[in-house]
């Protein structure tokens, strides 16, 4: 395992994990803190839609870009870098536009980054690790997840309504992200690899889908589908507050949730190296599929506990093993093109997501929300299945095996 997880490996999952506490002491006060300097929930979603969308387009950009001109590092630097900044700008000043700007330039970085840096820990490995270490980075990833939440509540126990410092504090984490970035060394390429220094358009990206193959097409539509029938975890927590738990009851749900979920990643990348990642990402929407339908029945603490503890492997098992398939499905010098150009439309997606299900929410009730995409998330997975021999076809092409 020590020379699987390489030292770049283990940076990038480091920067990943500080950077997530920074994110995450703010997520669950974001939407109180703007309530407090005057914006409605008309105004907040708004900006939560554009800065999706910034985050969706430029990760196919950048993820393109770093492909064309075979660099990773600069990528990974700058997106973390202008996440961390974000953090105390947010503080600085209270003008919706001074709002829209740094929200919308955290989110920037986070579309820099993403592409390059699945490609990194996909160049940094072989196809029969990839569970492993993509595994191992949503580890780290997610105990940030944890650890953030858990700060931000002891901080506002001991100083209540002190948001602005909180952000403030947040940067911290982010300094120390960014202090890890540099330490990074950009991985020398072959001789035969030379960089595609035309100009792309900001589109540009999505002339991937022409040129990728059967097995790329087929996975990315049926996870885009998936990721449309997904509503976001808000909802999750707003079906605990629908029945009546406390908000303490609902983090700390949340916080327990993250910590499963940390705690499954790797062993679940493991057990997709050894039995196929294609089989645990299916078994993963399968469980996604008996969670959402028992979510829209449950009513108590312990059965919210127990569908958040199913929920945390459903994530393990999916996350980071997609990002694994889908880099054995590309090929290696357009591995941050075609992780980018999922992810971007996934951010898209996630975006019309949350509005359908708002609609089915207010239309007919919380629990046809979660039957309808439990039942729909169901079919993605057995589509998937029965299509299950050209991912095995696809990922030994891609890492340069015959397949039989």
């Amino acid at each position: 395992m020590r020379k699987i997880l390489t030292p770049t490996i283990l940076l990038v999952s480091f920067v990943s994990l500080f950077t997530d506490i920074a994110s995450e002491m703010l997520y669950p006060i974001m939407p109180v803190y703007l309530r407090s300097i005057g914006f409605s929930v008309l105004l907040i979603g708004i900006l939560e839609g554009i800065a999706e969308a910034t985050a969706g387009f430029s990760k196919g950009y950048f993820g393109n870009m770093s492909d064309r001109i075979s660099r990773r590092v600069p990528f990974v630097r700058w997106g973390y870098a202008l996440s961390a900044l974000s953090k105390p700008l947010m503080a600085a000043f209270a003008f919706p536009i001074w709002i829209f700007l740094v929200r919308t330039m955290d989110r920037l970085g986070k579309g820099v980054r993403t592409g390059a840096r699945d490609a990194m820990l996909s160049d940094e490995t072989v196809p029969e690790h990839k569970g492993k270490v993509f595994g191992f980075h949503r580890a780290l990833d997610t105990v940030g997840a944890a650890i953030g939440p858990i700060g931000a509540l002891i901080f506002l126990h001991f100083y209540p309504g002190q948001y602005k410092l909180l952000f403030i504090l947040a940067f911290f984490p982010g300094i120390m992200a960014i202090l890890l970035t540099l330490l990074l060394k950009e991985k020398r390429q072959g001789n035969n690899v030379k960089p595609k220094l035309t100009k792309a358009g900001f589109f540009s990206f999505t002339r991937y889908w022409k040129t990728a193959g059967k097995p790329y097409k087929l996975l990315v539509s049926a996870l885009l589908v998936f990721t449309l029938l997904n509503s976001s975890d808000a909802f999750l927590l707003l079906a605990i507050k629908n029945r009546g738990l406390s908000d303490e009851n609902m983090i700390l749900i949340y916080i327990v949730y993250n910590l499963f979920y940390a705690m499954m990643a790797l062993p679940l990348g493991i057990l997709a190296d050894k039995l196929g990642l294609h089989k645990i990402l299916i078994a993963g929407l399968f469980l996604f599929s008996i969670v959402y339908i028992l979510f829209g029945l449950a009513v108590s603490f312990w059965q919210f506990i127990f569908l958040f503890l199913g929920y945390a492997i459903y994530a393990a098992a999916t996350e980071g093993i997609s990002k694994a398939l889908i880099s054995n499905l590309a090929g290696k010098s357009e591995t941050a093109t075609a992780i980018g150009f999922y992810t971007g439309f996934a951010s898209i997606f996630t975006m019309l997501a949350s509005s359908l299900s708002g609609l089915i929410w207010y239309s007919l009730g919380p629990k046809a929300m979660f039957m309808v995409s439990g039942i729909g998330v169901a079919v993605v997975a057995v589509f998937l299945w029965t299509n299950k021999n050209l991912f095995v076809s696809g990922t030994d092409l891609a890492s340069g095996v015959k397949a039989e």
